[in-house]
């Protein structure tokens, strides 16, 4: 099991974020460098909503397919449907907000019971780390965002 969540504030708009987080087009796996092309499915979407797998090839490969939720504003909820490291229902939930200095203020809580040996591993090393894989993950798609809304000088 695994339960984590930190806080972060980013020069990305929350706007900008919340838009990365819930876009589900080709884009996302340059916006989110982590995930693994080769697992990476859209099964559908709503206005709100999307029924999503994804993964990593870290540890062998990594899936989950989640169920994204947006319907409350400044919320996005990721629960887990079905995995080969979790069980079902685990939770994954960023609040988003602006930012003091401007940009966004990034609320992330993850909870997730793992299964199998490779998920109580995982599981281990997440809560001992505080999910600093995860923060930095996040921190680097951060990076990608903002250095794609800054100008850059021609000459």
């Amino acid at each position: 099991m695994a339960k984590f969540s930190f806080v972060l504030d980013s020069p990305v708009s929350p706007q900008a974020f919340l838009a990365a987080l819930v876009d589900f087009s080709d884009r996302r796996i340059e916006t989110w460098p982590t995930i693994d092309p080769r697992v990476y499915r859209v099964h559908a979407t709503t206005a709100s909503t999307a029924d999503v797998t994804e993964g990593s090839a870290i540890f062998g490969g990594l899936w989950g397919r989640e169920r994204y939720d947006w319907s409350t504003p400044g919320v996005v909820k990721l629960t887990l449907i079905e995995s080969n490291v979790g069980l079902p229902g685990g939770l994954w939930e960023y609040r988003i907000g602006p930012g003091e200095a401007g940009g966004s203020h990034i609320e992330m809580r993850y909870d997730r019971k793992s299964k199998g040996l490779k998920g109580r591993a995982l599981g281990a090393l997440l809560q001992v780390t505080g999910g600093k894989p995860f923060l930095q993950n996040l921190t680097r798609t951060l990076d990608i965002l903002a250095s794609a809304r800054t100008p850059r000088a021609v000459h």
